[in-house]
């Protein structure tokens, strides 16, 4: 998702300097390797379909926004409900186990109560462990974090320059 501007008519301008994170992603993939689809968090108060590029975004992607492009206790709320919605029919017993980083968000009273109504059990990486504990964080997440950034200079010097 390419931000460039939110008027049709013009040359697209770059209205992100590169230099801030506008998108966060929050992913949950289990241990077979099988994905849920993103829950999107972007800058800003309103989601404007103009601002991407692509005229389609999956329909089971989640799209929501933040004034900071950060979660939230109120959309870590939303993300653990479309967790929920798209891991109930995969578990084979009663109980899921739910693996977290220790965001705030993750600790919310209506968060944990959501996971006990929905015998979701929770487990909280400690801070500051991620190369040891996550490794989706070192094999994929980071890496993939490389190359998207990559992609998004591209993509806005092709828009600068009129491509």
């Amino acid at each position: 998702m390419v931000v460039t501007g939110s008027e049709k008519l013009g040359r697209p301008k770059s209205v992100q300097p590169g230099n801030r994170e506008w998108i966060t992603v929050i992913q949950a993939i289990n241990a077979e390797g099988q994905a849920i689809e993103p829950f999107i968090i972007g800058a800003g108060q309103n989601h404007l379909a103009n601002w991407h590029e692509e005229p389609t975004i999956p329909r089971d992607w989640v799209i929501a926004m933040s004034q900071n492009g950060w979660t939230n206790n109120e959309l870590g709320l939303e993300w653990l409900r479309h967790f929920d919605r798209r891991t109930a029919d995969r578990s084979v017993g009663s109980y899921r186990l739910l693996i977290l980083d220790g965001h705030e968000s993750h600790h919310s009273v209506e968060f944990e109560r959501y996971c006990e109504a929905n015998k979701i059990v929770t487990l909280c990486m400690p801070a500051h462990a991620s190369h040891q504990l996550q490794p989706l964080d070192v094999g994929c997440f980071g890496p993939l974090k490389k190359a998207y950034g990559r992609e998004i200079k591209d993509l806005i010097r092709h828009h600068e320059k009129g491509d």
